[in-house]
Formats: structure tokens, sequence, C-alpha cells
């Protein structure tokens, strides 16, 4: 079994998410940026063992940032009022008339102050973007790397409205505060630019994201599906983007409390299912496990039953372990007690729980392994080498190309840790 320890250069990076992490809106802004941040470091720069294709040229590799075109005329604009930007990659061969869409993910603001940080970095405005991103994984173009949509049209949605997309400018203040909630706009200019370029001619079309953007995908998956062609084969796939509305170690709902601050800051229930919200309270109806009882489009579920951000910011979050009892097994699995790994195994048995009604539809898809790890679809090397993760031999890439060519019903389960030995299990310590 893999563990991923970070080099002397990350361990300033993660020390200070840690201090974050201490405030109330470290789920929201910094604390999840800095994950981000860390793992395309890691994806980037660890000496893991790759496929020879993984490790080809990086240039090669690079795609550039285009800013929305029509984005200020429709007001669709990151939390700054800055302009919002996609990474695009030209499909070929076979792949000319297919599409990858895949959203970044980045936490959520759900406080005037969390938003307010979140503006000055590349989660809340595009002057703060890389100019150029790496495309691997999911959206490499190598055969070796990405077996089934190696050629495919890719664009990488960058995200910079700290709400999933989901976000209505008529609950911006008033009081000369300068936040715009714009997410909601973002998506229906991002999509209307990117069928005038090709995408309403698509004949295959796959949305994704990770984590906040795995949220976003499965918030927009049925609009996806209804802005494209009726005869085009239409998937969603949600990497680390199915999160529980679980109780922490010391009993209170944190994470619940956090949706209801984002949807009650940003507007966002005008942007969840009717039928939910007329029924529920709208913060259970940004929960995925409501979400996806409406959803028409079929969907693919890929999560680590041991997702670290879970388990440190639902399950563990700071506030609920003042003496430290948890804080080596947060950080690597490794260091859990027995009582520890029983309470994660409850954790584990709650997500499993919570996927039961999804198991029995016919066109969904599930790739639940047990590593202790987040977003999985956008690294080489947990997407498809060598040594990526697999359950019952086949990788994340072979599940969910089986699931979206219709080659075989994939409902992928994993046996608790520490039975996988080809995870890579996340190391903070």
């Amino acid at each position: 079994m893999a563990n991923v320890n970070p080099n002397l250069r990350l361990r300033g990076l993660l020390l200070w998410w840690r201090k974050w992490g201490k405030k109330d809106w470290a789920i929201a802004a910094t604390g999840f940026s800095t994950i981000v941040f860390i793992l395309t470091y890691l994806s980037r720069r660890l000496p893991l063992p790759l496929d020879p294709a993984a490790t080809a040229s990086t240039t090669d590799n690079l795609v550039g940032l285009t800013l929305l075109h029509n984005a200020r005329d429709r007001g669709a604009l990151c939390l700054d009022g800055s302009l919002p930007g996609y990474h695009f990659r030209k499909g070929f061969g076979s792949g000319s008339n297919s599409w990858l869409l895949h959203i970044e993910g980045g936490g959520w603001c759900n406080t005037i102050a969390s938003c307010l940080e979140r503006k000055s970095t590349a989660l809340g405005s595009s002057k703060y973007m890389d100019h150029q991103v790496r495309f691997s994984g999911i959206l490499s173009h190598q055969s070796s790397q990405n077996p089934d949509f190696f050629n495919w049209n890719k664009v990488k949605i960058r995200y910079c409205d700290g709400a999933s997309f989901a976000g209505h400018p008529q609950h911006e203040f008033k009081n000369g505060t300068k936040l715009l909630f714009r997410g909601q706009l973002i998506w229906e200019a991002l999509l209307d630019e990117l069928l005038a370029i090709g995408l309403f001619n698509a004949k295959q079309a796959l949305l994704s994201g990770c984590s906040a953007g795995g949220l976003a995908t499965l918030i927009h998956c049925d609009d996806f599906r209804e802005r494209l062609p009726k005869d085009a084969t239409v998937k969603c796939l949600a990497d680390a983007g199915f999160f529980l509305d679980e109780k922490d170690v010391l009993g209170n709902y944190t994470m619940r409390s956090f949706y209801q601050d984002v949807i009650q800051l940003q507007g966002v229930a005008k942007s969840l299912q009717k039928k939910c919200i007329t029924r529920k309270d709208p913060y259970k109806c940004l929960f995925p496990q409501e979400i996806i009882k409406e959803t028409r489009t079929p969907i693919f579920l890929v999560n680590p039953a041991y997702d670290f951000w879970q388990i440190q910011h639902i399950l563990v979050p700071d506030a609920s372990d003042p003496q430290g009892y948890w804080k080596r097994c947060r950080m690597n699995l490794r260091y859990c007690n027995p009582s520890q790994m029983e309470t994660l195994l409850g954790f584990r048995s709650s997500l499993i729980k919570a996927l039961s009604d999804f198991q029995q539809k016919k066109e969904g898809g599930l790739f639940i392994n047990s590593c202790f790890s987040h977003c999985q679809t956008w690294m080489a090397e947990t997407w498809h080498s060598s040594t990526s993760p697999r359950i019952n031999g086949k990788t994340i890439a072979e599940s969910v190309g089986d699931w979206y060519f219709n080659r075989n019903m994939v409902k992928q389960i994993d046996c608790p840790y520490p039975c996988n030995p080809t995870c890579y299990n996340m190391d903070f310590t």
C-alpha cells in the first residue's frame, strides 16, 4: 500500500493549512485551496512510479487559459468581478465530436469574511489563475494514460464563485461589500460559449468534476444533458463530490451547518432541484444523496471510502478535537488506534448506506475504494497507470470507460481499509 509522503518543500504549506483550519471559514477558502495546490504539486513533482507515457513532455501537456468572452455583458463574473475562465484542448480523430468537461474543485465560502479572503486567490479571481495548466489523468491526450477519452475535446473549467456554480446576484450585498455571487450565470455563459465552439455538435459528452466541482457536476448534470443534442450520449461523473450529512465525533452536524450558511449567503437554493426544495429544507438538497435521487442523466460516482477531506472537515473538524486525540490519525490512517478505526469504519458504512438506493439504478456507476485520498480522476497516478488504485483488477479509468460505453455494469465497492494494497494513501504527518 503506497503512502504518499509530502517532501520537505511541502511541510510549510501543510503547517499553514492546519493553522488556517482552526478558523471558522477553513472549509471554504484557504484549507481546501491548499489541498488542491498540494495535490497539484504532488502530481507534478513527487517521484512516483509512472508509465513512460505519463512522464512524457510536460510542455506538451500544458493548456492555455481562455477568459469567457461575453462574460461581462452577461454579468457572469468571479467573486471579485474578474472574468471567469477555462482551458480548452481540441479533440482529434474519432474524438472530434466528443467532449469531456471537468470542473475543478476548491471548497466553498460561507461568510463575507471567507468570500473576501477567497477573492484574492485563484478560487475567486482569474487575476490569480495560472495562464497554463497541465492536462493529465482524465484530461490527458495520451492513450496510455487515458484509454477511452484521450482524443476527445477537453475543457477544464476554472472555479471562481465559491458556491459550486450555484450562486445568484440577488443575494449580493448593497452595503459596499464588493462580492459578486454569479455562479449560476457563469455556468450558463460558459456552456453557451462551449456550445458555440463545437459542443452543440457533440455525439458523446461527459461532464465531470472534482470535490466542489463534483458537487457542481451533480447540480448541473440534467441541465447539461438538456442543452446538448437529443441523440448524443450524455453522462456525468462526480469525483470525491459525495459529501455526507453526518455528525462529527462530538455529535454536531458541522457540514449541515456549513451548507446552510452557503445557501443563505449566495442564494444557492434557486439552483437546486425544485422537487427537493418544496419537500425539504434547502440545505438537504445540496447534499448529493438527495441530488442523485431526482437526477435523470446517468451518473458515475468515484469516491474514496476514507476521503481525507471529509474525515478532516466533516467527521473530525478541528473544533471537535480540542485535545488532539485525533491529530495523528486524521493525518495518516496508520496512526489510528482500534477505537478510531471503528469510528472510521462507521463513516465508511454511512457512505455505503447513503448509496444503497443508487446501487439499484442500472444506469449508475460506482467506484468506491478504500484509499485515504480525495480527488482521483485528474492525476495519472490515480486515474490510470501501472500503479494506480484498482478494484477487482480495474483502474478508475477502465471502470469509467466500461460504464460510459456500456461494456459492463460497474458497481465497484472496495473492502474496508487497509485491504487494498494498490491505494495511494496520503500522509500529512
